[in-house]
């Protein structure tokens, strides 16, 4: 059984600015540095498209995991989907989507996610709070190098 969660974060940056940004490998790879994150293989700076893969290696719970992510689906600027190909999960799908309302940028990010060691219980209680916080990050910094902003997450 796989687990999923959804983060909202609002801002006041375009929508196209926040997209463009969010496909930036450079980006991820600057907002994870205290996982120590790189990108090791198959796109490794500049911008990912549409079926094409980047290989992450990073420390996480003190362990060096490698992951590989496809772009599965891309509709600039409203949605793209990533998923791992390979790696530490039995599965994992991260949906962006990007709207305005109110005159203002929403994001959502939905994550699905199974485990292959840990059961549903381990997800809910390890893997999601520890991702939530790790993907709200990421947001956080992509929002804080973009410039000045009213932002929420």
């Amino acid at each position: 059984m796989a687990s999923t969660f959804s983060i909202i974060t609002r801002t006041d940056l375009p929508v196209e600015q926040l997209f463009d940004a969010s496909l930036s490998i450079d980006a991820h790879v600057d907002s994870m540095s205290q996982t120590g994150e790189r990108a090791v293989g198959g796109v490794t700076s500049g911008s990912i498209g549409l079926g094409e893969t980047v290989t992450w290696r990073a420390r996480h719970f003190g362990v060096w995991f490698t992951m590989t992510s496809r772009i599965t689906s891309l509709d600039r600027p409203h949605r793209f989907v990533d998923e791992q190909v390979t790696g530490p999960f039995r599965s994992f799908h991260h949906e962006h989507v990007f709207t305005r309302e109110s005159g203002r940028t929403v994001v959502v990010d939905t994550l699905t996610i199974a485990s292959p060691v840990f059961g549903p219980l381990a997800e809910r209680a390890v893997l999601v709070p520890y991702l939530r916080r790790l993907i709200t990050r990421r947001n956080r910094f992509l929002l804080d190098s973009l410039g000045p902003t009213d932002a929420a997450a």
